[in-house]
């Protein structure tokens, strides 16, 4: 896309997405970030995953945390969260998206969440590193699951299971978070976001911000490039995603795509096609 890098700017900044057609459910991600800042995104899995060299510092659910060698990255789904560098060379890191559903098939243990972020574990955090990468190069089916088990035994400790975590919280902001999943691929304003919990738009929007720590456009936004991201996986070229995903056109997919994930739709959709 003209005016769009296929690539960082910067040399240093390099990251992978791969995607394992025996374990649905499951993307891998491996990335060197030096001078890149990710924009407010969310991922619909479980996030874990470890930082291998350098360090990274990040807003989560409003407050902000530095994750650093060996320490471990457990993320809740549906987080808003962003990411950049906490020292002058940036930070290596290796991450495992595993969908919720899966998580409770394959151990039968229902409601998961993390309540800590980062928790500094050096021998679990190698150890999660390991396994991930072992699932990168893995070729048959049977390493991959035999790989996947190991891996989630290895944070297990970290997870809380329970009739009702926080992210079942009751609160009436949920139905926004819900409203803009239905109605993504819509134009929507706030008059139709405030009017959906019966507020003004301006106390609307201060209100979400307090409960969400983000803006209504910032979490329309990620939810919408979400979508795109299981589109894309699915093989919908890059010019039909953008429509389908509530998007002005390809050119500001490809931007909206970039800014939050460090690689263009184009690319992505190469790496986990290979």
């Amino acid at each position: 896309m003209q005016g769009v890098p296929d690539q960082f700017v910067d040399e240093k900044d390099s990251a992978q997405f791969r995607h394992l057609p025996q374990l649905p459910g499951v993307e891998l991600y491996h990335a060197h970030i030096s001078r890149y800042a990710f924009e407010p995104h969310t991922h619909e899995a479980f996030g874990i995953g470890t930082v291998t060299w350098g360090a990274e510092r990040f807003r989560y659910r409003g407050a902000q945390h530095v994750a650093a060698r060996d320490s471990l990255v457990l993320m809740n789904p549906d987080e808003l969260h962003t990411g950049e560098a906490a020292t002058e060379d940036g930070w290596q890191y290796r991450m495992i998206y595993l969908d919720p559903e899966l998580l409770e098939s394959v151990t039968g243990e229902r409601r998961w969440w993390f309540s800590d972020a980062v928790t500094h574990d050096p021998l679990r955090s190698r150890q999660v590193g390991q396994l991930i990468n072992g699932l990168w190069s893995a070729g048959d089916t049977m390493t991959q699951q035999g790989l996947l088990l190991n891996l989630i035994e290895a944070f297990r400790p970290y997870a809380h299971h329970q009739s009702a975590g926080p992210l079942e919280a009751s609160h009436r902001f949920e139905r926004i978070r819900e409203y803009l999943h239905d109605n993504y691929m819509h134009p929507i304003t706030l008059d139709e976001l405030a009017a959906v919990v019966s507020l003004s738009p301006w106390h609307f929007q201060r209100q979400f911000k307090a409960h969400f720590h983000v803006t209504p456009h910032q979490m329309l936004m990620a939810i919408r490039l979400w979508y795109a991201k299981q589109f894309l996986t699915s093989g919908v070229p890059a010019a039909q995603v953008a429509a389908m995903s509530g998007l002005t056109d390809q050119a500001h997919l490809t931007r909206a795509f970039a800014q939050r994930y460090g690689i263009t739709p184009v690319r992505y959709q190469k790496q986990i096609s290979r």
